[in-house]
């Protein structure tokens, strides 16, 4: 045994005599180093000088604390709001000041009932008795949540129902809801497109599909609004760099993410000279729903059916569910092997509380109502035609939007050059209306947060409920603001 060792000590030595110079070197460098950091203290003391409380309190006295939050004046949009109270019952005629109901066909604005032009209510069904009874009824059944996300014991029959429904509707192979409207498109975007990836984009994509955009970590092109020239440009400079590294471009995924309806412009998207673009550049398109899901085509499908596109040209559609569908949350539809890869990687599916029984029964019913009379989507046409003819022509005033387009923007044809200024006029506008018992909103934006911010401007929605008399009252009462104030 003693001879083994001696011999391992010999073998050592020789090692040593025979390594290169500088590998004796950087060993001993490394030895030095490390007796160093075990013998060296890791913070010096400093030499402690204590105050008198003469200067304690000076220095208490000197500090200004910073404020919690930036100040504003006491005009700011944001501290000067109206207060909705209650609605008037369409069945009954009463007025009931229950606070956090859903708004309704008429509402208590500031203490005044008024005619609602400022609710996305569009088919109406927030009033609907039966959407009431269905979720009232999945109320006593289920209780009011499910206490965990869909993965984890957060799924319920309605669940499975609702998908199964949306999907079937939509003509699509499979659905996903999601438990909030907006974090269904920013959570779907980032689940398919990532770092390296590239995402063609409108720039007058809504806020959610911003920041679907930031979560994704991809490469971001803007085209311009709904101009299909610019967007080819793009496809074809991407095109030219692929060919570069052709390497690398196999990897790379590429999107076109538009609205079928855009929110901030109530413009329609091209869709089939989209569907060209993608076939042509070997792109997958994305397309958010949420203004004309229930809206357009003869049974309420969006765009695809308004413009007559093959559904499965479209890779992946999204839409909220609390502008037609009366409810709360969101869904995507497509084909079954594209809505599977969200169920593990969609952020607001995964780790968001699911949708509350009563609200998927809510969308249930809504979605029964929509197939039963379709009739629906047609008088609401109708009643966008209206609204849109009748604000022609109003003075100081621009009016925004397509004709089938149940959200309007009012925008002032000459601006003062100060955003703040024309916030102002308008203000006055919608105050002035409301004075009169039409209820409008200002079109609301973050505006540090938008990427390309809109014109400010008065949205005026549309509803099935309201009646010729109450459009042609509303016009009127505009037409008459903007002469008084924009004089």
């Amino acid at each position: 045994m003693a001879s083994g060792q001696q011999w391992v000590l010999v073998e050592m030595v020789q090692a040593f005599y025979e390594a290169p110079a500088y590998h004796l070197i950087l060993e001993g460098i490394l030895i030095l180093w490390i007796i160093r950091l075990l013998f060296s203290k890791t913070y010096k003391l400093q030499e402690r000088s204590d105050l008198t409380e003469k200067e304690k309190e000076e220095l208490i006295e000197e500090w200004q604390p910073e404020p919690l939050v930036p100040l504003v004046s006491k005009d700011h949009p944001s501290l000067n709001y109206d207060v909705v109270t209650g609605f008037v019952s369409a069945v009954s005629g009463h007025i009931s000041e229950e606070m956090n109901l859903p708004p309704s066909h008429k509402i208590i604005v500031n203490g005044k009932e008024c005619v609602n032009f400022a609710s996305f209510n569009f088919l109406g069904l927030l009033e609907s008795e039966r959407v009431k009874l269905k979720a009232l009824s999945s109320l006593k059944k289920y209780g009011v949540g499910t206490c965990g996300p869909r993965g984890f014991y957060g799924t319920f029959d309605v669940h499975l129902e609702l998908e199964e429904r949306l999907a079937k509707f939509m003509r699509t192979e499979e659905a996903i809801i999601y438990s909030y409207g907006f974090a269904t498109i920013a959570s779907a975007i980032p689940a398919y497109s990532k770092r390296g990836d590239i995402i063609f984009v409108d720039e007058a994509a809504c806020f959610s599909i911003q920041k679907g955009l930031q979560a994704s970590r991809s490469f971001i092109k803007y085209f311009k609004h709904n101009d299909m020239e610019d967007l080819e440009r793009l496809l074809k400079e991407q095109e030219i760099e692929d060919q570069k590294n052709p390497r690398k471009a196999k990897v790379i995924r590429r999107f076109i993410v538009i609205e079928g309806l855009y929110i901030n412009t109530a413009d329609l998207c091209p869709l089939p000279e989209l569907v060209k673009l993608k076939y042509k550049y070997k792109v997958r398109i994305f397309l958010e729903e949420s203004m004309s899901f229930g809206v357009l085509g003869e049974h309420g499908r969006g765009v695809t059916e308004h413009f007559g596109v093959n559904i499965d040209d479209i890779d992946l559609i999204s839409a909220n569910m609390e502008n037609a569908l009366a409810s709360i949350g969101g869904f995507c539809c497509g084909r079954s092997f594209v809505i599977d890869h969200q169920r593990l990687s969609g952020q607001g599916y995964c780790f968001s509380a699911s949708l509350p029984p009563m609200l998927a029964a809510a969308a249930i019913e809504a979605l029964n109502i929509m197939e039963e009379d379709p009739g629906l989507f047609r008088v609401l046409r109708d009643k966008c035609k209206h609204v849109h003819k009748a604000l022609q022509g109003t003075p100081g005033l621009k009016v925004v939007g397509e004709p089938l387009a149940p959200a309007l923007h009012l925008q002032l044809e000459n601006s003062s050059g100060s955003r703040t200024d024309d916030l102002k006029l308008l203000r006055a506008i919608v105050d002035y209306s409301l004075d009169r018992q039409i209820a409008l909103t200002l079109a609301r934006y973050l505006d540090k947060e938008e990427r390309f911010l809109p014109p400010p401007s008065i949205r005026v929605v549309v509803t099935v409920e309201q009646t010729q008399e109450e459009i042609e009252r509303a016009a009127q009462c505009i037409r008459q603001a903007a002469e008084k104030i924009l004089k």
